[in-house]
């Protein structure tokens, strides 16, 4: 994903309480939608109510929850150097007045938000469904090692983002509503955009589309990490006194050959079971739910080819 949404996401995240917006912004998703993040892209792979992974009779939702609307009105790098009335000539209607206002961006990625009234619907016994789906996602219906699974979606019923190209971005627009005067006309549904420069996104959202989530991801649990961690380093010890009496060629291995092991090894683990360890028995041993966090907002902007 280009990275000049990357402070939007971050920023989103912290303002609203943990929700994430969708990749792509227009993505819509439900409670029960199951995903992988691929190359900076959200791949949805199914939902577990309409898979018939879990039945519904089961799960109980809590709809149109109000959310704290002041998370969901905030941005960063951007000020308002003019706020104005004007007076403009009609085809048909003669003079009218307008409100105008320019909105200034300082960098490259800065960007300004503003969602209303805003309701989440929620998967209210999740705790509940945890131990059935990592049986039925990693070994039953599933084979996943890494997932995640959404419990709980945002909407607003309207929601507006502008978002810089270029430093020293700047958008104009304006308004012929009349009850406005200096106020701030970003976001409503009249605003027309008059003129804008290196602006990358100007986007309007109207009704009730869910592209905002909480979610839950299949990571493995912290005593397996441990165990095959420390496995791990004592191999590397002794790694150089094994080769020396295997090979005959004397091989020179530096310090960086005992380090820590690398940061995926959380899919090393499960790679190095032994054949049958991992069962429909046993799958809780390995597996739990936590929550996704600013890490994996991170893993939107990894993408091959992009900056």
């Amino acid at each position: 994903m280009n990275s000049i949404y990357r402070k939007f996401y971050k920023n989103f995240y912290r303002k609203t309480g943990g929700f994430i917006p969708a990749r792509p912004l227009n993505l819509t998703v439900f409670p029960g939608d199951f995903f992988q993040i691929k190359n900076g892209e959200m791949l949805v792979l199914g939902n577990i109510f309409r898979n018939g992974v879990v039945d519904s009779v089961n799960v109980s939702f809590g709809n149109g929850i109000k959310l704290n609307t002041s998370g969901w009105d905030f941005s960063e790098g951007v000020t308002k150097p003019y706020s104005g009335r004007g007076m403009g000539q009609g085809a048909i209607d003669g003079h009218f007045e307008f409100s105008k206002q320019i909105l200034a961006f300082s960098t490259k990625g800065s960007y300004t938000f503003r969602g209303n009234n805003p309701e989440a619907v929620k998967i209210l016994n999740w705790n509940d469904l945890q131990p059935e789906l990592i049986i039925k996602l990693t070994q039953t219906y599933y084979s996943f090692r890494e997932v995640y699974l959404i419990t709980e979606c945002a909407t607003t019923s309207d929601w507006t983002l502008a978002v810089a190209g270029g430093d020293n971005a700047e958008l104009e627009i304006a308004t012929s509503e009349d009850n406005f005067g200096l106020g701030d006309i970003f976001g409503h549904h009249s605003a027309k955009t008059i003129q804008s420069r290196d602006i990358e996104l100007y986007l309007r959202e109207t009704g009730r589309k869910p592209s905002f989530f909480k979610a839950s991801k299949l990571v493995t649990r912290d005593e397996k990490l441990n165990t095959f961690v420390n496995e791990l380093i004592y191999q590397k010890k002794h790694q150089q006194e094994w080769a020396d009496n295997f090979y005959e060629y004397k091989f020179h291995m530096g310090s960086i050959y005992n380090s820590y092991p690398p940061d995926n090894v959380q899919a090393s683990v499960l790679d190095m079971l032994q054949a049958n360890d991992l069962n429909p028995n046993t799958a809780l041993r390995y597996f739990k739910w936590t929550e996704a966090n600013m890490d994996d907002i991170e893993k939107m902007f990894i993408s091959y080819g992009n900056d």
